[in-house]
């Protein structure tokens, strides 16, 4: 069984999927995708994508602004008490992104602190999305004691650098459909030396399409690609990748364990 350890189901084109979200999970099961973490990027947009996954008991979520989308002020208040719902699993995406957005980095560093204080508060695991931001975003984890939760550096392509210090924090790295991507060597670097408790796998759906399906929507029957590819970079089984990246899915969030 295969785990996508973080897709945006809510920001999926539904109009590729005959306009239902059954058949975006219909077909993550048939890929033997049995569990999907759907990923918050709004407070606003959280209450509707809530009750869009309702249904489905193979769901979780998180609650969090994305670094990119801090038009106004997060609310901790509000995030605090959106996160008390019980398929909240973690908080975030939170983080920092100084290759699209420097000049919003004051505020990107208040928002992430606070995201930093919830989880703390919560007792909830982080999602952290981190793209030139290396120094800081390792230095707000270390100054507000995100080891205390621990969480997911996700879609990471930074150096080996910051994954050993963030895996040396408690955290764990996720790879998406740019491990698949020919020019990502580096990246193929890392995913080769991030120990075996420490790696899980995801699409970013609906975006980074993995190969071989790049200029597709991405979805989370997707995610079995990235876990061919990490097996041929390992040199291992798709069968060990899909053991060990569930294993350690749930290690991280216990309460997803499927009821026996």
């Amino acid at each position: 069984m295969f785990i996508d350890s973080h897709c945006h189901l809510d920001r999926l084109k539904l109009e590729d999927f005959d306009n239902n979200l059954d058949n975006v999970v219909n077909a993550a099961l048939a890929e033997k995708v049995n569990t999907l973490l759907c990923v918050s990027v709004t407070l606003e947009d959280f209450p509707a994508m809530a009750e869009a996954t309702a249904k489905y008991d193979n769901v979780w979520l998180t609650c969090g602004a994305h670094p990119l989308n801090q038009a106004d002020e997060i609310d901790p208040a509000l995030l605090t008490r959106l996160a008390t719902d019980p398929r909240v699993v973690a908080i975030g995406e939170t983080g920092l992104d100084y290759f699209y957005a420097p000049e919003t980095k004051p505020v990107q560093l208040d928002s992430f602190r606070k995201h930093i204080h919830v989880a703390n508060q919560l007792k909830k695991p982080l999602i952290i999305h981190t793209r030139g931001a290396q120094e800081d975003t390792l230095a707000m984890l270390r100054a507000e004691q995100a080891e205390n939760v621990g969480g997911i550096l996700h879609c990471f392509t930074e150096s080996w650098e910051m994954a050993e210090q963030a895996i040396a924090m408690g955290f764990y790295i996720s790879f998406s459909g740019i491990v698949t991507f020919k020019n990502a060597t580096d990246l193929k670097e890392v995913a080769k030396k991030v120990p075996s408790d420490r790696f899980l796998i995801e699409t970013d759906a609906p975006y980074l399409a993995p190969v071989p399906h790049r200029g597709k929507q991405n979805q989370p029957a997707y995610v079995v690609e990235v876990a061919k590819h990490l097996a041929s970079i390992r040199g291992t089984s798709v069968a060990e990748i899909a053991r060990q990246s569930s294993e350690n899915f749930h290690r991280l969030f216990p309460e997803t364990i499927p009821v026996k």
